[in-house]
């Protein structure tokens, strides 16, 4: 490991609606030690309050992915579309020319947890577009978002890909770079890697160590790989 983020030292910003941790620098949070690892620049925790959400808002030449963890966004955009995104999907939007849109907590009560990841892209200047899918797990590595949808995954223009790893208590697993750079996120659960203890909100970055073991604790583990260039 290269790189470790711990949860509790994130950036935060709390508005009252929302609730957010900020993995590396963004918004008014800026830190010139955490701006992100390869061609990943966002991961944002988010918490919506029932009702609330983001307004309209413009993205360009980002490639932008949500990840709900619990309850659904409803969101929509200035081109006409209108999408609910459940707990359990993953949508993944390529801003390209330019799109506003706004993203809502779709209960009015409940509230919505999600992670909002941006991934530079490899080419400029595309039409907007989107992708939406509940991809089942298969086997203790799944990928969410690769170059070229393989395997059931939705695709992006970046030669990345966003991977959901799972494992039982007390479970392995060995995660390679293959000489590119890499980023673990935890999402829910806990993990040993060597002699780090990592938990939910934490992060390890590799941009020179090509493997390092992975030990699920005693409550499982569910994480998001990312596979980088270097």
């Amino acid at each position: 490991m290269d790189y470790i983020r711990k949860a509790d030292a994130r950036g935060r910003a709390n508005f009252g609606w929302l609730d957010s941790r900020h993995t590396f620098s963004f918004g008014s949070y800026y830190d010139p030690k955490h701006m992100g690892v390869s061609v990943l620049r966002v991961i944002n925790d988010d918490t919506v309050k029932g009702g609330a959400g983001f307004g309209a808002h413009g993205h360009r030449d980002m490639e932008i992915i949500s990840y709900v963890l619990e309850g659904a966004i409803e969101h929509r955009d200035s081109i006409g579309n209108r999408f609910v995104v459940p707990a359990g999907e993953v949508q993944r939007m390529s801003a390209g020319t330019g799109i506003q849109h706004s993203e809502y907590n779709a209960s009015r009560s409940a509230p919505l947890k999600f992670l909002q990841i941006w991934i530079e892209p490899d080419v400029m200047g595309i039409p907007p577009s989107y992708e939406q899918a509940r991809i089942e797990q298969r086997g203790p590595l799944t990928p969410l978002v690769t170059p070229d949808g393989r395997d059931g995954s939705l695709s992006m223009h970046q030669d990345a890909s966003l991977y959901r790893l799972r494992l039982q208590p007390g479970e392995q697993f060995t995660l390679q770079t293959g000489g590119r750079s890499g980023y673990l996120h935890i999402v829910d659960g806990s993990a040993n890697a060597g002699s780090s203890k990592l938990a939910a909100g934490d992060g390890v970055g590799f941009t020179r160590t090509r493997e390092q073991g992975i030990v699920a604790g005693t409550a499982g583990l569910e994480a998001l790989w990312f596979d980088l260039p270097r």
